[in-house]
């Protein structure tokens, strides 16, 4: 149980002071009733409303992002724009990071929350959560590519990569299914095979898959139930 004033400053909407001020308006309804005073608790589950508005006043937020080309994978960045960039203001300002890293030029699913526990789950070497990606390559791709993958790529620095699955779609085309996230993995795992990388999209990340009805550079909240199959995972 939190005040309301807390539970509303939560969602990076509001400061504190404001919400006290949207309250005393009669402004704010918890469950369909106005809010009579910034003191009164409730759950973090509460329906609430400010103007007839629905509000999200969660402990924790998680957003699917359709990451454009050309913004880096980081909360933030001396030089380039990053991918909290296209979040509105209030969203800024409530925590939230990427959950993994997709490189600048690469496209597809992103995780953004502000709950470090799942996120490092997620990430952890030990949980091996999959991730596919879609991926072009200038050439061929061929039965030895295959085979290669499923035995474990070993990269120009001699680092031996977990078996992945590549799943041949064109001759140049393919879906790559990793089951760890090193540094330029597919790139390097593709140039140890002689070709070069020229498109990159992931579309799955674990239970999540892309919702391909979000344009590039267009987010939206997670159900419910994508929540729940993300914290299976933990």
């Amino acid at each position: 149980m939190d005040r309301i004033d807390k539970l509303l400053a939560s969602t990076g909407r509001w400061s504190r002071r404001e919400a006290a001020e949207l309250i005393r308006g009669g402004r704010v309804t918890a469950d369909g009733a106005v809010v009579l005073g910034q003191e009164e608790k409730f759950p973090s589950t509460v329906q609430l409303q400010v103007d007839g508005e629905p509000v999200l006043a969660e402990k924790y937020t998680y957003l699917m992002l359709h990451k454009p080309d050309g913004l880096v994978s980081a909360t933030e960045d001396p030089r380039e724009k990053t991918v909290l960039s296209l979040l509105p203001g209030y969203l800024q300002r409530i925590g939230l990071f990427p959950s993994g890293r997709l490189d600048k030029d690469t496209v597809g699913l992103l995780l953004l929350t502000n709950d470090g526990a799942l996120a490092h789950a997620l990430l952890s070497p030990k949980r091996h959560v999959d991730k596919t990606y879609l991926v072009r390559v200038e050439g061929e791709l061929d039965g030895e590519d295959e085979r290669a993958f499923r035995e474990g790529v070993i990269l120009a620095d001699g680092y031996e990569c977990l078996p992945a699955g590549l799943e041949r779609l064109g001759p140049g085309e393919a879906l790559v299914t990793l089951r760890e996230g090193k540094y330029h993995q597919i790139k390097r795992m593709c140039a140890a095979r002689g070709k070069r990388v020229v498109f990159l999209k992931r579309l799955t990340f674990g239970p999540l898959v892309l919702d391909e009805a979000l344009s590039p550079g267009q987010w939206r909240p997670l159900t419910g139930r994508e929540i729940e199959d993300l914290r299976r995972c933990q």
